[in-house]
């Protein structure tokens, strides 16, 4: 049994929920009478019109009994960008809703919610002079600047759907997104310095539009942030200058491109909101599908608005002095729901986050905690493992006595980073709460809540309000007590996705047809004696990307030599196989999840060459670049392998199982008897440890 950690005392006297059963208490509300329990919670918002109880909840999981359907707060009429700028205008209007920390050290800007509030005003027109309409699609390609939320707020206050796609993104990738939302106007930034690595965003926006253009998918209008500081200020270098010009130049098209700056100057600082139905579309946020197609997973206004507000609320036991920061990128569902929608919805001040760990020095974090005063800080155990190299003498020459609750997201996080980020980095004083969600979850599902909840380090506890969790086995029986399996839940919560855009019969299939009954996360999960739930990994064929962050290991910082962190994915290994075999030279590739000491996880590939061709470093170079111009930077493999053959049942089908059993270096590969050819084994093996070896 793991050592339990009980709340600090400090925190759990003034805590929102400070003992078990409290928690325990309204839990059972939550399940027992949702309508009663979230109908309290809603009516610290702003409604047009009331939810009533008849129509606070319907929904089908079983798709043995029809379309899966979910509803809530049905008839209720609401808009999410009035609740989380409008209604706190009157006491909050001087407060500061973000402190902005650009990537360089003189980089930043404070924010006020009156200011954000008319910023967002001005950028609406802007969006409804150019033809943007309720039920429009929008899609913003920026880096983590004041302007990419002032976008989505702006949408969401006329009632425009946003697709973030996070800047990192190849422009194929962006261009997919494109096409699939049927989206006719782009908000961008002319581009974003990484560390000191200069990323020209106008040239991967040009290209991606050209694509989409090809297929039938114009873009109409784009908007473009003037973000290149360094160059706009004359201080960037002669050649950087002369690229950026270069670049403008052949890409800008008077008729489709304008400048953030010029639209804005006419727009009115007046702009009435849309009133939304509940179940109204608020935003797509693109996440890996098994088959290598992104999914565009749909949230719905007032739903995902409640559940983002209070999951943010209890699981960080906000307080009206807080200073929280989030880490994540907003491109990802973590930056939408705790960098911007939580946060604002409960009126807090933030800190908005453009840099990296790593620059311009290792200690970045703990001197942006230290700055500002943090008080709530929510990061990836990737980036804790990579802090943890540098030692405690990074952390201790900081005062960071300001943090109170110290949140982790993305991936499991294991003891040994656990117990360093509570001892060194919360002096053994503040709560860990390890979040357990999904983009199709909207908001946490299982976590501890730090006032009340005796934590496990690597556990992620206990289900948050409305969550009702099972243990699956292979048949979907439900499994009481300590047990390992399939973790899947019962019923709907609030923010729960209500479908895949345009593709609802995918929505089913993925979720739903697993277990008829149930919503399936395709995570494994275990259960202990004293009832902690701990989540196990994938069961299918995606690598989670190191959560908040991956990193970019062709991207090195010249004063660290340490990579980049990128914000991370939930990715498809068949993404990366399909980008593979468009190689010349590739007859064949298989991709799995490897264990990695920092990561978590990576990309281990397997490829099989055309005959008489073998894989060398030229061309293990030319693979990992084919993938990052295809995918995404963060998506380079980190191990690739030559395999002649690769272990196949008699039908034909990879058995993958038994290649991340070898990428693991795990002797045991278990049954053997279905495949078609077990002697190629040995030789898989050999090729597995010259490789692991020669990385």
């Amino acid at each position: 049994m793991s050592d339990i950690y009980e709340p600090p005392e400090g925190l759990k006297a003034s805590a929102h929920i400070h003992a078990m059963q409290d928690y325990r208490n309204r839990y059972a509300e939550s399940i027992g009478d949702p309508a009663k329990f979230w109908g309290e919670i809603a009516k610290g918002f702003h409604w047009q019109t009331t939810p009533t109880a008849d129509k606070f909840l319907t929904y089908n999981f079983d798709i043995r009994k029809g379309p899966i359907a979910i509803k809530w707060m049905e008839d209720g009429v609401t808009n999410i960008c009035y609740n989380c700028l409008d209604r706190h205008l009157p006491q909050k209007g001087s407060q500061i809703a973000f402190y902005w920390e650009g990537n360089d050290l003189e980089d930043e800007k404070t924010i006020t919610y009156s200011e954000l509030h008319r910023e967002v005003c001005k950028f609406a027109n802007v969006l409804k002079r150019n033809g943007v309409k309720k039920g429009d699609c929008v899609a913003v390609y920026m880096p983590m600047i004041p302007e990419l939320i002032i976008s989505m707020l702006a949408c969401s206050r006329i009632g425009a759907v946003h697709s973030i796609v996070f800047g990192g993104y190849s422009a194929e990738s962006l261009a997919a997104r494109i096409i699939d939302g049927g989206i006719r106007t782009l908000v961008t930034a002319d581009g974003v310095w990484r560390g000191n690595k200069l990323i020209h965003s106008l040239e991967v926006v040009d290209q991606a539009m050209a694509i989409a253009k090809k297929a039938g998918h114009p873009i109409e209008k784009n908007v473009v942030v003037r973000h290149l500081i360094r160059l706009h200020h004359g201080n960037g270098s002669a050649s950087e200058k002369e690229a950026y010009e270069k670049i403008l130049a052949s890409s800008w098209n008077n008729e489709r491109d304008s400048w953030w700056e010029d639209e804005m100057k006419e727009a009115s600082e007046q702009c009435d909101v849309e009133w939304m139905q509940a179940e109204d579309p608020s935003f797509i946020l693109y996440t890996s599908g098994s088959t290598g197609k992104p999914k565009g997973v749909l949230h719905t206004v007032a739903g995902y608005m409640l559940f983002a507000a209070t999951t943010f609320k209890f699981t960080f036991d906000f307080r009206p002095d807080d200073v929280y920061w989030c880490t994540a990128d907003i491109g990802w569902i973590t930056g939408h729901t705790y960098v911007t929608y939580g946060p604002l919805l409960n009126g807090a001040t933030s800190v908005l986050f453009e840099g990296t760990p790593f620059y311009p020095s290792n200690d970045r974090f703990w001197q942006v905690i230290q700055k500002y005063k943090v008080s709530k800080f929510y990061t990836a155990p990737t980036a804790i493992r990579a802090l943890m190299k540098f030692g405690e003498d990074f952390v201790d020459k900081y005062d960071l006595s300001s943090l109170k609750v110290l949140g982790t997201v993305g991936e499991p996080i294991n003891p040994e980073a656990w117990l360093w980020y509570h001892k060194y980095v919360g002096n053994s004083k503040a709560a860990i709460v390890d979040t357990y969600w999904q983009t199709e979850t909207g908001g946490h599902v299982l976590t501890p809540l730090p006032g009340c909840t005796p934590t496990k380090p690597g556990s992620a506890c206990f289900p948050f309000f409305g969550v009702i969790p099972v243990i699956l086995d292979e048949e979907g029986k439900e499994l009481e007590g300590p047990a390992e399996g399939y973790i899947a839940f019962k019923k709907p919560w609030p923010g729960i996705m209500r479908t895949v855009f345009g593709d609802h019969k995918r929505f089913e299939q993925i979720y739903f047809s697993r277990f008829p009954g149930y919503y399936m996360t395709g995570d494994g999960a275990k259960r202990d004696a004293d009832g902690y739930i701990w989540i196990t990994g994938r069961i299918d064929d995606m690598l989670n990307c190191s959560g908040t962050y991956c990193f970019d290991f062709l991207q090195l910082t010249p004063q660290t030599k340490m990579p980049l962190m990128h914000p991370g994915h939930l990715m498809s290994t068949a993404q990366v196989e399909s980008a593979l075999v468009e190689h010349s030279n590739v007859v064949e590739a298989a991709v799995v999840s490897c264990p990695h000491p920092v990561k978590g996880e990576c990309l281990y590939c397997y490829v099989t060459p055309m005959e008489g061709v073998h894989i060398d470093a030229s061309m293990a170079k030319e693979l990992r670049i084919l993938v990052r111009e295809k995918i995404a930077p963060f998506a380079s493999p980190d191990y690739i392998q030559e395999a002649i053959h690769l272990p196949k049942t008699r039908s034909g089908k990879i058995m993958r199982r038994i290649l991340r059993q070898i990428a693991a270096n795990d002797p045991d590969l278990g049954d053997t008897s279905t495949m078609a050819d077990s002697t190629i084994i040995p030789s898989l093996q050999e090729g597995r440890r010259k490789v692991v070896e020669n990385h």
